[in-house]
């Protein structure tokens, strides 16, 4: 990304092609069929007032999140739930959507690995067995496009009014116990962890270490009230998942400009930067993680933009500072939130249109973990045929 004028907003953004990005997706992503097989199986759900098991839940219709298994128990629990209830928006079918996560083998395969490697289950043995480790994982929604993503973050009033968008993970949260700070778990999360924990002994896990996971995602209510909908589920650590997280074999990246090889060492930003790319390049929606954005999906980008400090717009912010692709949108971004910058960028807002070097419309794709030799760069927005 170039910065010619030096406005907030840029005047030309480089994006990568990499020829041989679907064929690396589809040789490594699970199957459209295998994702929908393994959908009927996992993440059983509980009521909220008697805690049964459900496949089907009821949904509060005001918040939608808050669940029941049948019309009876959501009456039960009217009087407790009316207090906290507020008529939330969120990105259509969002349980759809971490159910379809959580079957993903890849997906939850370098998710399990950043947890193993933040809840500090490589130094402690009784972490999993005696005491239990808790993963806040939270997913946000983010145009497939790039450029719509910059469209947004620099509030260009241009952006096309319906975005497809697409599931990130912006944020996870390790809690376990003896970390520094961290407060006790609820009765009802330790509740949880013991019935997992108990359902994986019986099923022959008994020298695995089991946790909790839990999914998610922020909300807007009608008042402009910031709600989170939360699943949560046991989490199994395999013993693949612990060696992997032990050997740290790292990652094989290629420089987006000279298409060089670089490794990028294995940590748990590492890995769910990694989540984050094979996501992006699903282009086809075969993962199925890709729904409408919602206004309230659209203002956490532009609040990230502005810098504001709720919890949607940091996590956000920090998941850019650590993600390559964003790399030089924060450095555009920074001082972007003073009146001068803000006049500056609606004086110089950028144009969109076809690159010439190869004649589309805002090139697609990008650099992918795996290594791969073949790179061309084109220009888009201003282009300048020759790049």
């Amino acid at each position: 990304m170039t910065d010619t004028n030096n406005s907030a907003i840029p005047k030309a953004m480089i994006h990568v092609i990499d020829p041989e990005r679907d064929k690396t997706f589809r040789a490594l992503a699970a199957t459209s069929g295998y994702l929908k097989a393994q959908n009927r199986y996992k993440i059983l759900l509980k009521c909220t007032q008697c805690e049964t098991t459900m496949e089907k839940p009821w949904k509060c219709s005001k918040c939608r999140s808050v669940l029941y298994c049948s019309p009876e128990c959501q009456k039960k629990n009217w009087p407790t739930h009316k207090r906290v209830c507020h008529e939330v928006e969120h990105s259509s079918g969002v349980l759809k959507l971490v159910r379809m996560f959580s079957v993903n083998p890849l997906l939850m395969m370098y998710l399990k690995v950043a947890i193993v490697l933040d809840c500090n289950l490589l130094n402690n043995p009784r972490i999993g067995f005696e005491v239990p480790f808790v993963a806040r994982v939270d997913i946000a929604f983010e145009p497939s496009d790039i450029f719509d993503f910059v469209g947004l973050y620099f509030d260009d009033k241009v952006v096309r009014e319906k975005l497809q968008g697409m599931v990130q993970v912006n944020a996870m949260t390790p809690w376990y116990m003896g970390m520094h700070g961290a407060p006790p778990l609820t009765p009802q999360r330790l509740n949880h962890w013991h019935e997992a924990r108990a359902k994986h002994n019986a099923e022959g896990y008994t020298k695995d270490p089991v946790g909790l996971l839990e999914f998610s995602s922020a909300g807007l209510s009608r008042d402009d009230r910031c709600i989170t909908y939360a699943v949560s589920v046991g989490c199994h650590i395999s013993p693949v998942i612990l060696e992997m997280a032990m050997e740290r074999e790292p990652f094989v990246r290629v420089c987006p400009f000279a298409g060089t090889r670089f490794k990028q060492p294995m940590s748990a930003e590492t890995c769910l930067e990694y989540i984050n790319i094979h996501i992006r390049a699903d282009t086809q929606n075969q993962l199925r993680l890709r729904t409408e954005m919602t206004e309230h999906d659209r203002e956490i980008i532009r609040a990230a933009g502005r810098d504001e400090n709720e919890e949607p717009a940091r996590f956000l912010r920090e998941k850019m500072s650590r993600e390559i692709m964003y790399h030089n949108i924060v450095r555009q971004g920074q001082g972007a939130s003073s009146p001068e910058t803000q006049r500056a960028k609606r004086r110089t807002r950028p144009r969109r249109s076809p690159c010439p070097f190869c004649g589309t419309w805002g090139c697609k794709g990008l650099a992918t973990p795996i290594a791969q030799p073949n790179i061309r760069v084109c220009v888009t927005l201003d282009c300048e045929k020759g790049v």
